[in-house]
């Protein structure tokens, strides 16, 4: 059974490792692949028809938690615990939740210290206490009318006549003091570990087309650009179609990974492709993880590769084409829409990627982690 240390607006977890509000969805599935001997029977929650409307969810089935993660940017939103019986708490190191210590209404009321009245929902039969980034919610199912608050301050929680022993069903973590508003907040310092990640990637273009990308860059140090309060550096670096992968590698650094082509199955769009003479080398990308983009370079001159006599040619002849069947990919095929000297990849999971797929090092992840998940749809 997990122990696991409860930080109201911030964090679960350990000495080893925690769950942060704002964490990179790649970086928690991390995580549970480290401690997988550990942490075990995880599932991925989606919505198939509408990935970008629903939050999305892993699911610890065996330790009662649920971290919710916002679809558009991928990080952490609300921490959910939903069996108080498959884990336990504590909080400033003193245990208010474990196989000795029943999570009663008294009990939350000694570690965390009401200082208001909850609220009560009578659809759910639900009593809420909500703190700053901490709710509990008691089940009370038994009542036949919602329950009364009588102002009375000496005897703390039991002035809103909740029955003795009422037991939580349920806590949640977040940031802000509603639960129903509240927003994945911005990355925390602690989840960079070295890295630079991408706040947004702008597409440069003039009248003809696209020229290349400007990639907005946040990372945690020190000296000039800081945001005092954050201690958070942001800069700017461009990519132009024909730069040298020396270009590349100035202003963005070193790649996660770097990948060779096995084989172009854009040949076939070319003029009389059974004429072509099979290359000597092959093209290559440099994959930068954080960040989420693939950078093409050409294998012959080492420029930035620009496939648009390919997606004319395409275009040209049908309006989608769909990817090659991917049995180890739980998020399915892909369907490419050449429009304006750009690819609009589409996955019948994730949404638009443009350029720049924004989601590529959690699906890495995500793929990686399958065989020892469930994947619900």
């Amino acid at each position: 059974m997990l122990d696991l240390e409860v930080v109201p607006e911030r964090s679960l977890g350990n000495e080893q490792w925690e769950f942060a509000l704002g964490m990179p969805l790649a970086q928690a599935i991390s995580i549970l692949q480290k401690h997988c001997r550990i942490i075990k029977n995880v599932q991925v929650l989606y919505s198939e028809q509408t990935p970008l409307s629903h939050d999305l969810i892993l699911n610890l089935t065996q330790d009662g938690i649920k971290l919710l993660f916002d679809a558009t940017s991928q990080r952490l939103k609300v921490i959910e615990v939903y069996d108080l019986s498959k884990v336990k708490l504590k909080y400033c190191g003193v245990h208010f939740n474990s196989q000795a210590i029943a999570p009663t209404i008294e009990q939350i009321d000694q570690s965390f210290g009401a200082t208001h009245p909850g609220v009560y929902n009578a659809a759910e039969q639900l009593f809420h206490l909500n703190f700053r980034g901490l709710s509990f919610s008691f089940q009370l199912d038994s009542w036949n009318e919602a329950p009364k608050y009588e102002p009375n301050f000496a005897l703390g929680l039991a002035s809103l006549q909740i029955p003795h022993g009422a037991m939580v069903k349920r806590m949640h973590i977040y940031t802000g003091n509603n639960l129903q508003e509240t927003r994945a907040p911005a990355m925390p310092l602690a989840c960079f570990l070295g890295n630079i990640y991408a706040e947004c990637v702008d597409v440069l273009r003039d009248r003809v087309g696209p020229l290349g990308l400007k990639v907005h860059l946040l990372t945690a140090g020190c000296g000039p650009g800081v945001m005092g309060d954050a201690k958070v550096r942001s800069l700017e670096r461009s990519i132009f179609f024909g730069d040298s992968c020396q270009d590349v590698l100035g202003a963005l650094g070193s790649p996660h990974k770097v990948f060779y082509k096995s084989e172009d199955k854009m040949k076939i769009h070319s003029p009389s492709p059974h004429k072509q003479v099979p290359s000597k080398c092959n093209d290559y990308f440099f994959n930068y993880f954080t960040l989420g983009v693939d950078i093409l370079f050409d294998s012959t001159s080492h420029l930035v590769k620009k496939f648009w006599d390919q997606i004319q040619e395409l275009a040209d002849t049908s309006s989608r084409m769909s990817s090659s069947a991917n049995n180890t990919n739980p998020f399915g095929s892909t369907f490419c829409f050449g429009l304006q000297r750009m690819i609009f990849e589409v996955r019948t999971l994730w949404s638009v990627w443009v350029q720049r797929r924004l989601n590529s090092s959690a699906a890495t992840s995500l793929k990686c982690l399958t065989s020892q998940i469930g994947v619900v749809k």
